[in-house]
């Protein structure tokens, strides 16, 4: 069942309900006040005419009856019966005998006071009457032939109203529902045009307050996702064929000329450390362009705990050095550091001493010493690390270029690289909130300043 049919459903039969509640209330309101009413009039009739034969002296049986033949509030076909405290009767306009009544009743009434019932067709009022020295029974009764009349005219037009509007309710259910379902069209008529190459297009939020606002969003954040987990994969899969072709290709080519002739062990063996040599090179170079894609990630901030950027700082050190032993690092603390609390953040180790290292090794290259010096401080908001080397420096058109992905200065063409490290350092420090700046010049060395929020906590 379509959506749309089962809104227009529950909205008829909630209509329905609740019209069929509301005719029923207004009837039975209105029985309610119309037996209460005619109950009041026939107390009131019950009253007048025992007060007029027993107060008043002058009036007898009689004389009674001619005055109630021509009263003018005389209920249709109304019967009065008196009764004395020996149940005998005293007056009476019932000649008929068509009230029915029992010594049983005449006793509830002097015990009760008052009792409301029916006698046949005829509604029946009884009544205590008292006077100083004896006690009446008096017992009206007559037909409600307009008040019956108006109730079943009320009835005729509660059914046919009620099946009029039960008609209606069920095509102002179907607009209802349409209307309704009208932004959720929208939105599949949006994510329809939504593909792999249009991943940039967004659903129209709306008024951005209510549920389908929240759905609309909740879904552009999904697409949010999808579209940066395309562009990771893209741009790694770019990346891996630009950069792995060169490698490769180098391996082959010396493969090849080893198999052209004949050769010695030492040419054996210079060859084989040359293809070693080329694969650790490609074996880095997938490493980085992994943890590139992993910085890129939607999940790169969920590995966030507290870490100290001082520990980061040796570990990343230790690292290089390790397969880089004519590096020179020194790393130095301000001397205004008192407390490491100072130096604690929230990220991820791996990826911060990846990024670390990555600037490091960058000093170290392209200084003519193979040396960085590495300098900690920090403030009442920040914590910075500044990398400085002895290097060529970078031409001021350039400095802006140098966090692109691949991109090599040409003052440092000549020394063998990728292009990736400072591109895949400003992905890491960018997922921690942090910034990377660069102030150098030609020929006077490189600085590179790395900062971090100071506070104990990382937005996510």
């Amino acid at each position: 069942m379509k959506i749309r049919l089962k809104i227009t459903l529950q909205f008829f039969l909630m209509a329905s309900v609740i019209l069929l509640l509301f005719s029923l209330t207004v009837y039975i309101v209105s029985a309610t006040y119309r037996r209460d009413d005619f109950y009041q009039r026939l107390e009131s009739r019950a009253i007048s005419t025992a007060r007029l034969l027993i107060e008043v002296d002058e009036i007898g049986t009689d004389l009674l009856n001619k005055i109630e033949e021509d009263n003018p509030v005389s209920l249709p076909d109304e019967k009065i019966i008196i009764f004395n405290y020996k149940n005998e009767i005293v007056y009476s306009t019932d000649t008929r005998n068509v009230i029915l009544y029992d010594s049983d009743l005449l006793t509830r009434i002097r015990a009760s006071g008052q009792i409301k019932t029916k006698s046949g067709r005829y509604e029946l009022m009884g009544i205590l009457f008292t006077e100083e020295f004896n006690r009446f029974v008096v017992l009206s009764a007559a037909r409600d032939i307009y008040g019956f009349d108006k109730m079943k005219n009320l009835r005729t037009t509660l059914i046919l109203l009620t099946g009029i509007f039960l008609l209606l309710f069920y095509p102002a259910g179907w607009l209802f529902a349409a209307r309704s379902l009208s932004p959720i069209s929208k939105v599949v008529d949006r994510v329809e045009e939504i593909s792999i190459a249009s991943l940039d297009l967004r659903v129209d939020e709306g008024n951005g307050k209510d549920e389908l606002a929240h759905l609309a969003h909740t879904f552009n954040r999904m697409l949010e996702r999808l579209e940066t987990a395309f562009e990771v994969q893209k741009d790694f899969i770019s990346n891996a064929s630009h950069e792995l072709r060169t490698p490769l290709t180098a391996i082959r080519g010396q493969l090849e000329v080893l198999l052209m002739k004949e050769r010695t062990d030492k040419e054996y063996r210079d060859s084989t450390a040359a293809v070693l040599e080329d694969i650790s090179r490609l074996n880095q170079l997938l490493d980085r362009l992994l943890l590139m894609a992993h910085a890129s990630s939607e999940g790169a901030r969920e590995g966030f705990r507290e870490v100290r950027i001082d520990e980061i700082l040796w570990q990343a050190r230790e690292e290089l050095l390790k397969h880089e032993k004519e590096y020179t690092v020194t790393v130095a603390l301000d001397e205004n550091i008192s407390d490491i609390e100072n130096l604690t953040m929230r990220g991820d180790e791996q990826l911060l001493i990846s990024a670390v290292t990555n600037v490091m090794e960058n000093g170290c290259k392209y200084s003519p010493d193979k040396s960085v010096r590495v300098l900690l401080s920090h403030d009442a908001d920040n914590i910075f690390v500044s990398f400085t080397d002895n290097g060529p420096g970078i031409a001021e058109d350039e400095i802006e270029r140098v966090f692109e992905s691949f991109y090599r200065s040409k003052a440092t063409a000549s020394v063998r690289g990728h292009g990736i490290g400072l591109s895949l350092a400003s992905k890491i420090i960018d997922i921690h909130n942090g910034t990377i700046t660069v102030k150098s010049g030609q020929g006077e060395g490189t600085t590179i300043r790395l900062a971090f929020p100071a506070e104990r906590s990382v937005a996510v």
